[in-house]
């Protein structure tokens, strides 16, 4: 819903953002590559493919980001963003692969199923490691939560979708997907509500400190992605509850909030 619904909406935004811009139709294709990754990514039920899916999301992101190539700093933030969400999808990857040797499988239903067993295995704890490393690079959480502000330099379209509504959740989600399989022990637990209120406290203080609006904004969707986590990390059901439905609201909220924050940069110069 978030990923084509918002993506829809972006889509006619764009199309007046940009409009006149040479190198449209390759932001539309580089936007629609993103939206597909995305779509692939929420749709897997083989770790193997999503995480497949996972690494696309982040090169197309790497392209949306970059889009003003002829900037350094866009060049260099995209880059940033690229190693960072890169190197915890290597992780995520590794994680997968001692996950599937733990369960003897790669696909969900079979892992959920084996879960005690999966935790009872002597890997237990450095999947844990790996798979939250993954998911904390790609939502932004301390001490990988430098590269969202600075991916700024792209285009308010891209900040409104991949920074608010799309791929800073896929990291949500992904913990989200793997509480049935990895939760309910104390590792878990304790890791999401400690990184995750860190990340929700540290972004909100810094976030007040900007001049800049967007990056303002980038700060407070900082700050929200580790509410996300830190309320996966409590794990009642009241709490998933208000997890997905923060989810949706922070969505749609701080998509506007981007949109709103590009049109008045773009009709100030």
């Amino acid at each position: 819903l978030l990923i084509s619904g918002i993506g829809a909406l972006v889509f006619v935004y764009a199309g007046g953002y940009l409009a006149g811009d040479r190198e449209l139709n390759r932001f539309n294709a580089s936007l629609m590559l993103f939206m597909g990754s995305m779509l692939g990514v929420v749709f897997s039920r083989n770790l193997l493919m999503l995480f497949i899916f996972w690494e696309l999301t982040s090169i197309t992101s790497y392209i949306l980001i970059g889009y003003k190539h002829a900037y350094a700093d866009s060049r260099a933030a995209a880059l940033q963003a690229l190693l960072v969400t890169g190197g915890g999808g290597l992780a995520l990857l590794v994680g997968i692969l001692l996950l599937g040797q733990a369960g003897g499988s790669l696909e969900i239903g079979v892992l959920t199923a084996r879960s005690q067993e999966i935790q009872a295995n002597s890997l237990y704890v450095p999947i844990v490691l790996l798979v939250l490393a993954g998911a904390s690079t790609k939502s932004a959480q301390f001490p990988f939560h430098f590269w969202l502000p600075n991916a700024m330099a792209a285009p308010a379209p891209v900040s409104a979708y991949l920074h608010s509504a799309t791929m800073v959740k896929a990291g949500v989600f992904l913990v989200a997907l793997m509480t049935p399989v990895l939760g309910g022990t104390t590792l878990w637990a304790g890791l999401l509500t400690a990184f995750g209120g860190v990340t929700m406290v540290m972004g909100a203080f810094v976030a007040w400190r900007q001049t800049d609006l967007k990056r303002i904004l980038a700060y407070t969707t900082v700050s929200a992605l580790g509410m996300l986590t830190c309320l996966l990390g409590i794990g009642t059901p009241v709490a998933f509850k208000a997890a997905m439905t923060f989810l949706l609201a922070h969505a749609l909220y701080k998509g506007a909030l981007f949109m709103v924050a590009g049109a008045v940069d773009h009709q100030t110069g």
